[in-house]
This record gives C-alpha cells, sequence and structure tokens, in this order.
C-alpha cells in the first residue's frame, strides 16, 4: 500500500481556510490542476512530506505560518514577484524555491529550475542540499553577530568567489556533450574536458572543480567509476556530479542518486536546460564552500580555543543563546550534543607522562573539522565537548555526534616509547530544545542525557 498523502489544498488567504496541514509538513508545493501531485506524493514517500496549494495567496499563508522548509512551484502559477512573496513569507527562514515548467520569471529569482518534475529521489537529494545551504547562511548571520558583540568582526559571505565556476566534464567528445560544453562556457563557467577517468581523475586532484558533468556511456561504467571514486575521497566527496544520459535505455534513477549523483539529465533534456541545472549546483557548491572558509576564519580569532579553533564554553553559551533565539523564530528544531572522553582502561593509561594531554588538542581539531559548516563546536572542558546542531531533531543530531566519535575512535594516539599507541571512546548525550526551555537547560539535559547513558 502506498505512503498516504500527508497534503492539502489551500485556497484562501485565511489560516483557518487551511485544512488541517500535518505538523509534519516540509515542503509547499504550489500546482495546477494537481499536475505535480505525483512528484509530491513521491516526496511524501521519501520523508519529506508536502503540503500542496493552487493559489499563490493561500500558499504565502502556509509558508508564514507552518515551518516549511522550501517550495516547490508550477511554473504555470509563477507570476512577477511570486518568489519574492513566498521568501518574505517564511522570513526570517531563508527559502529555497524550485520551479518546475518554463518561466522567464523564474531564471533570476529560482534557486532551482527543471523543464519537467524530477524522479522524487532526485528532487529530494536537491531539497536537501538547498536546505542545508539556506541554513549554513542563517547560521553565519547569527555567527557574526556573535563575534562583532565581541570586537572580532568576521568577513561577509559573497555570493561568489573571485573567478568563474569551474566544471569538469568527463567523457569522450559527442556533439552534444560539446553542445552542454558551449552552453556552460556561454554561462560564464570555465569547463575543463577529461576524456577517460583517469584523466579526470588527474584534474580533480590537481585543482578545484565547482561541479562534474559526466557523460554517460551506453551501461555507464565510466561514470560510475568516478563517482564511486569521488565519494570515497574526503576532499572530492561534496563536489555536485551530474550525469549527462547517452541514450533512451532503461535505468534505475533511485540507484544512481544513491551513487551520490546530484542530478541525472535526460537524453532528451535540453542542453540550455542542463547547463542551467550545473551551473546551479555549482554556484551552490562555491557559496557553500565560501561559507566554510569565512566560519572556518573564526577558528583564528582571540575568541576561540587557541589549541583547537573550538568555541570556547563563554562564547559557545553566547552564542546558543543566539541559535536558540533564532530556532524560535524560524520554527526550526535546534539540538545539543556533548561528547566526554570515556575512561577506558587505554585512557587512563594514556594519561601517564601526558600523552592522553598532547593527544586533546588534535582530538579537538578532528571535532571542529568533522561537524557540518552549519553547526557550532565548542570545548567546554579539557575532555568534554559540545555541539549545537540548527534546524536538527534529536535523532539525527545523536547519529552525527556518534558519527564523529567513531571516525575519531578509530585514530590511534601515540602513547610514548614502547608502549602501544591508544584510542579514545566518547560517552555521547544528546537533547532538543523544548517549547520555552532556555539554552543553559538545554545543555544540561544533554549532559544528563551523557551521564544516564555512560556505562557503569
Amino acid at each position: 500500500m502506498p505512503p498516504a498523502k500527508s497534503r492539502t489544498t489551500t485556497r484562501s488567504i485565511e489560516a483557518s481556510d487551511i485544512e488541517s496541514p500535518p505538523a509534519s509538513a516540509r515542503v509547499l508545493v504550489l500546482t495546477a490542476a494537481d499536475r505535480l501531485a505525483d512528484l509530491a506524493h513521491g516526496l511524501d514517500g521519501l520523508g519529506w512530506r508536502t503540503l500542496m496549494s493552487d493559489s499563490v495567496e493561500g500558499a504565502a499563508v502556509a509558508l508564514a505560518d507552518l515551518p516549511l522548509e522550501a517550495a516547490i512551484v508550477d511554473a504555470a502559477l509563477l507570476a512577477p514577484g511570486v518568489i519574492a512573496t513566498f521568501r518574505a513569507a517564511a522570513e526570517p527562514r531563508r527559502l529555497p524555491v524550485v520551479v518546475i515548467g518554463t518561466s522567464e520569471d523564474a531564471a533570476v529569482d529560482a534557486d532551482l529550475v527543471m523543464s519537467t518534475a524530477p524522479h522524487p529521489a532526485q528532487a529530494a537529494l536537491r531539497l536537501e542540499q538547498l536546505g542545508r545551504a539556506a541554513i549554513a547562511e542563517e547560521e553565519f548571520h547569527l555567527r557574526r553577530l556573535t563575534f562583532a558583540e565581541r570586537g572580532e568582526p568576521l568577513g561577509r559571505v559573497e555570493d561568489e568567489a573571485t573567478g568563474p565556476l569551474r566544471i569538469l566534464a568527463a567523457g569522450a567528445a559527442d556533439r552534444r556533450f560539446l553542445a552542454l560544453a558551449n552552453a556552460l562556457s556561454a554561462g560564464g563557467a570555465e569547463v575543463v574536458a577529461a576524456p577517460t577517468p583517469y584523466t579526470a581523475f588527474d584534474y580533480l586532484h590537481e585543482s578545484a572543480f565547482d561541479a562534474a558533468v559526466l557523460w554517460g556511456a551506453d551501461d555507464h561504467a565510466p561514470a560510475l567509476s568516478i563517482a564511486s571514486g569521488m565519494k570515497r575521497n574526503t576532499r572530492l566527496y561534496h563536489i555536485p556530479l551530474v550525469l549527462y544520459l547517452r541514450g533512451q535505455a532503461e535505468i534505475d534513477l533511485g540507484e544512481l542518486y544513491q551513487r551520490g549523483f546530484a542530478d541525472v539529465a535526460a537524453s532528451d533534456t535540453p542542453e540550455d536546460e542542463t547547463a542551467g541545472r550545473i551551473l546551479g549546483l555549482a554556484r551552490t557548491h562555491r557559496r557553500q564552500q565560501v561559507t566554510r572558509r569565512a566560519l572556518d576564519g573564526a577558528r583564528g580569532s582571540g575568541l576561540t580555543d587557541a589549541s583547537t579553533g573550538l568555541f570556547t564554553p563563554q562564547l559557545f553559551a553566547a552564542h546558543l543563546t543566539r541559535v536558540a533565539q533564532a530556532a524560535r523564530l524560524r520554527q526550526r528544531p535546534l539540538s545539543v550534543c556533548v561528547l566526554r572522553v570515556r575512561q577506558s582502561d587505554s585512557v587512563l593509561a594514556s594519561r601517564t607522562g601526558g600523552w592522553l594531554d598532547r593527544a586533546l588538542p588534535q582530538i579537538g581539531a578532528m571535532v571542529s573539522r568533522l561537524v557540518r559548516v552549519e553547526d557550532t563546536a565548542a570545548r567546554l572542558a579539557p575532555e568534554v565537548f559540545a555541539l549545537a546542531l540548527p534546524a536538527t531533531r534529536a535523532g539525527e543530531a545523536r547519529l552525527a555526534a556518534e558519527r564523529i566519535a567513531a571516525v575519531i575512535g578509530c585514530t590511534a594516539f601515540d602513547a610514548g616509547p614502547d608502549r602501544s599507541p591508544f584510542v579514545v571512546d566518547f560517552d555521547v548525550g544528546c537533547a532538543q530544545i523544548g517549547v520555552g526551555e532556555n539554552p543553559a537547560a538545554l545543555l544540561e539535559r544533554a549532559s544528563a542525557d551523557l551521564y544516564a547513558r555512560s556505562p557503569r
């Protein structure tokens, strides 16, 4: 049995006229004559619960009243100013907008434009990418305020870093592939051609790219080889990959997206549209990289822990207060995790000679590098770290903290001459902010959860 549809139709500007919208709805779908119903149903099944509307006025009311994370708009209902209206209604949340169909009004304002409805797995992946980028920008704005109050202003994140977007085009030359490369160049991108997977990897390791488009052979083997290799490399992992299909052979789109492709363009997709989608991915990636570098710039300030670049307890407390206030205004969840070095036999033995003390700055630096760009990591005590994860529920936050702990747990630290290296495990506690809860109480609950779960 297919999953139940969690959608309703909004027809009035009155909030009371919205027919029992589900509290878990994440995406507004504005569509005429239910034309995007199949896409909405597919997103429902993937956890992106949708709320459907056939009127701009009703959709704006829903965006103002509900904590919706993104909007998908049927171009048939798009008129000048609609996207700006939606974004204003969602404030102070940053609202990603995807337009399905052809419209001159969408070319500049929308985050993504697609001529036809995408595969639900493709749409879900793009919504996730656009949503995390929006949250990262919200966090950077908050962090600038926190640092400015303490006399350490952070630089601004520009929409584009210097220089044109760089796109790697991997695959044997073909009329359509050359046409796509020309369309990318016409869009202002610098296109670097790699005829084989080997040359593609050489280029990827030699210089930075904002996106890669792979020309699909009949069996897609070369493209899949490149995608697999990139997803195993931490430096290349986040570069968006686009597969440009050569023919009309039947494929499993869901599997391709699970392999790490950010987009798949069918063989009959116009080159201009494919180029626009690739450039959109590249811009989002470039902006995320610029945001991360800007946030990383805070690590060298006098406000952070000198040995790790992590927030100090005082700075973390001040910033957590601001993040909690913003979460309430934006109707977004907020979770806090506490990680404490577990007092195992190997850790206790490593205290002799100060080997644990020598390892702690490296451990802290690993924590700071393993968090997402929008998360805030702090060192609360020599062996205790904390994470503030905006727009993240407790279960997801725990998974993120446990992944960080697992990565550090795979690292061996020096324990001195004639002694085996030691490893570090963590006890983890997490809590999600409740209605009216203050940040101090949230942090206390995360700490209490840690102690409750610690081995006795």
